[in-house]
């Protein structure tokens, strides 16, 4: 393995000195590389919606794609509107207003639905009528009276298009499923159409292309510029519904990336300056780290991925992590530069001095970052890929371009003194550190050992948690307004459940739609901790509408009708009076039932006992028919029983890849293994301050522990490389672990601090999803370091020459 190394460092060098006399002809080919790369970078596009978080394979995606095939989108954005008096005629014209505006200029939705055009179903003597409530419009108070006798006595009304108190209405926009360029040849809202022309429809439906995020921004801005202009005092409008979320998410994630990326651009610079004191310095390694990050960009569209909401962090950790590479050449590059003023052999000097050493860190973060591509999160598992991809291209290009940079860059020899370059009180410290870490080894490693037991205990406190609203702070309109409709209109999400009878008519059966209906009223009492059903409705909704207009109008008749004969004859006639509304509840051949309930935007983790119970009681009401749940709280409850497998799953395979890469690297397996504990301890103590803080796992706290994993094996390697080369000249591990933090110790400060800076800038963010991940990654950073100046030297020294 020595001889091997060695090797490794010769070819190197060998390689430095041919970059630096083809410095020009490399430079013009890694532009052009970069160019080609930068080009594709621009064709990138967002995908931050809630399906987007399963893989395209998921059962659970599957299912909403079928389902939403057949009854088309169920993401509604939904306007609440507050007002002292819903039933005012200039309440009503403003509504009517806002309705008809809505309707004419935003772009692709399917239907808009109010109290302006509610379904207003009753009988004239034999004949079954269905028109808009609002049809004729009145023109006196006792018509308005008539109306709101009407809505308050619809049950079908409540908590979806007026509250409880009357104080609320709300207007629901139901966006097309296909994009603009997805349109199915047949048209899927002819509800008459026959079997064939059905099955036509679903087969165009699968393959057309679904609703992009940037046609769902392009709605929900539409919808934003026009009710700005209605919101008043008497006329409060909230907007809310996933479309809504989904767009304010990305919105604020896109604005985060750019600022943190900003942010770690100026951080990186004051530390390069003050480090290196040149303007090379600082210009060279920002260049790496841009052309590093252009370049993933650039991957990333040639391999038709999109950016998805944990990619906000990708730019800043590109950026932190790649510095550090071009920190190690430099602090070798310039020490000799100064000493001998020969570019040439500064160049190939700090080439194959760490080059391996930056080659073998690029590895082991790139396998940390891997563990993810397992992940069961679609987003998690792309970030781990171009991640891994990010860190490798840094490699390649502070290895190739940054000697030819510093081949043409032109800079002069300084003649820096001791203090300049190590100032008097930093070796003393890095001297002091050493010293307590070989002679008090024993207390070093007892306090570890303590708090690595309180962390576990830490540990066993972490709750996992998933609620996108509540990453946004608490006065950010789109959580005001998801809080206000989940709190007064019982609910913005729901969860879809589809009864397939399994043959044609199937649903006419009186004992069918008696257990569904029954169901249905079951749910609505259910509440539990935060979760409650705030309505749940179905095609027995508009049955029983029909059964009471075709007696008289009779409240005494709001039930469904006894036999199948009677069931079928009431459908037909609905279907004739040209109402619309049944294609959301059944399929053409009524063997599919739909049945929605209607709940608040809360932590998935309470969903799953909800849905389990929704599952195990329809499955033992209807044992023979299929049930199928699906709709947005099925798949948020996916993404979090994802997220508790993906987390267990990557830990477990970035420490056994990191420990593996360790043993190869160090070329000893007792060595790889002890170098190991400074890695794991960081990540305990991180994994137990989420737990005693009450930090909770989501999304993005999961990315820490393979994140840090693999970026604090890298101080390990740098050290553990010189470690073992003090070790062979000297023969002394206490003489070596002094003199591997004196050479090593300053480039491990700095990049360590570099890292830090880059992920606490994320506490400035206002999501709290962002504040919590750079905090914890901060911190977890900063105790590997210390671990590396303490923990680690501590156990090389009790050790011994055992290793």
């Amino acid at each position: 393995m020595p001889e091997f190394k060695k090797r490794i460092e010769t070819g190197l060098e060998q390689f430095a000195y041919f970059i630096y006399r083809n410095r020009f002809i490399t430079l013009l080919i890694m532009l052009m590389i970069l160019v080609f790369l930068a080009a594709n970078a621009t064709r990138l596009h967002s995908n931050t919606s809630i399906e987007g978080l399963l893989h395209d394979e998921d059962p659970i995606l599957l299912d909403y794609n079928t389902f939403r095939d057949q009854f088309g989108r169920e993401e509604l954005i939904v306007i609440a509107i507050k007002t002292p008096d819903i039933f005012n005629m200039a309440f009503l014209e403003r509504l009517k207003a806002l309705h008809d505006e809505l309707s004419d200029k935003v772009p692709l939705t399917e239907k808009i639905s109010s109290l302006i055009n509610a379904r207003h179903t009753y009988g004239n003597q034999d004949e079954l009528i269905v028109r808009d409530l609002f049809d004729p419009w009145p023109t006196s108070l006792t018509d308005l009276e008539i109306i709101k006798k009407r809505v308050l006595g619809t049950p079908a009304y409540l908590h979806t298009l007026i509250s409880e108190d009357g104080t609320y209405t709300t207007l629901l926009i139901q966006t097309r499923q296909f994009g603009q360029s997805g349109e199915p040849d047949v048209a899927m809202d002819g509800f008459q159409d026959t079997r064939e022309s059905m099955n036509e429809q679903h087969e165009n439906a699968k393959s057309a292309p679904y609703l992009t995020d940037e046609e769902n921004s392009m709605i929900v801005e539409a919808v934003n510029g026009i009710i700005k202009k209605y919101d008043a005092p008497d006329f409060k409008i909230f907007l809310a519904g996933s479309p809504s979320v989904t767009h304010a998410l990305k919105i604020a994630l896109l604005r985060d990336m750019t600022f943190f990326t900003t942010l770690s651009i100026i951080a990186i610079s004051i530390f390069l300056f003050f480090m290196f004191r040149r303007v090379s310095g600082v210009i060279i390694p920002l260049v790496i780290v841009v052309f590093s990050l252009v370049s993933t960009f650039g991957t990333m569209a040639l391999s038709h991925a999109v950016i998805k909401t944990p990619f906000t962090v990708l730019p800043s950790f590109l950026l932190t992590v790649g510095v550090g590479d071009s920190v190690h050449v430099l602090v070798y590059f310039f020490r000799f530069f100064n000493k001998t003023g020969d570019k040439e052999k500064a160049i190939a000097h700090a080439l194959s001095h760490c080059g391996l050493a930056i080659i073998l860190t690029s590895i082991t973060t790139a396998g940390g970052l891997l563990s993810f591509v397992t992940a069961e999160i679609a987003p998690v598992a792309d970030l781990g890929l171009f991640a891994a991809i990010g860190v490798m291209l840094a490699l390649l290009y502070t290895i190739i371009l940054l000697p030819t940079l510093l081949a043409i860059f032109p800079m002069k020899v300084k003649t820096v003194t001791r203090e300049q370059t190590m100032p008097h009180i930093s070796e003393r410290i890095l001297k002091g550190i050493g010293n307590i870490a070989t002679n008090r080894a024993g207390g070093v490693i007892v306090i570890s050992t303590i708090i690595l037991i309180v962390s576990i205990a830490g540990i066993t406190k972490i709750r996992f948690f998933h609620n996108i609203v509540q990453w946004f702070p608490e006065n950010d309109p789109i959580r005001i307004s998801t809080e206000t409709i989940d709190r007064d209109l019982k609910g913005s999400i729901s969860l879809e459940v589809v009864v397939d009878a399994g043959k044609e008519n199937g649903i006419y059966d009186p004992l069918f739609l008696k257990k569904l209906d029954e169901t249905a009223q079951k749910l609505e009492t259910y509440a539990s901790g935060d979760l409650f059903v705030g309505k749940a409705w179905s095609i027995t909704t508009i049955l029983k509408e029909i059964n009471k207009a075709l007696h008289g109008n009779n409240d005494e008749y709001y039930t469904l009708p006894e036999t199948r004969e009677l069931t079928a004859q009431e459908l037909l006639l609905f279907e004739s009076s040209g109402s619309e509304d049944m294609a959301d509840f059944t399929d053409s051949q009524y063997e599919k039932a739909r049945l929605i309930i209607k709940v608040p935007a809360i932590d998935a983790m309470q969903y799953s006992e909800f849905i389990n119970l929704v599952s195990d009681h329809l499955k033992k009401v209807f044992p023979d028919e299929k049930i199928t749940t699906t709709g947005m709280m099925a798949i948020l409850f996916k993404t979090i029983h994802n997220l508790i497998k993906s987390m267990v799953k990557s830990y477990v395979i970035a420490l056994v890849v990191t420990t593996i890469l360790m043993i190869l690297l160090i070329g000893r397996i007792r060595l790889g293994l002890l170098s190991m504990i400074p890695n794991i301890f960081p990540i305990v103590v991180m994994l137990g301050l989420m737990g005693w803080l009450s930090i909770p796992m989501d999304m993005f706290s999961i990315l820490v522990g393979s994140i840090a994993i693999g970026i604090v094996v890298d101080d390990t390697v740098h050290f553990m490389h010189n470690f073992k080369r003090f070790s062979d000249q000297t023969g002394d591990v206490k003489q070596a672990i002094l003199k591997t933090l004196l050479n090593t110790g300053p480039a491990m400060l700095v990049t360590s601090l570099v890292l830090s800076t880059g992920f606490f800038m994320f506490m400035f963010s206002s999501m709290t999803n962002l504040f919590n991940f750079g905090l914890l990654t901060g911190i977890t950073i900063l105790i590997a370091l210390l671990a590396d100046f303490l923990l680690g030297p501590a156990l090389l020294a009790m050790a011994g020459k055992k290793f």
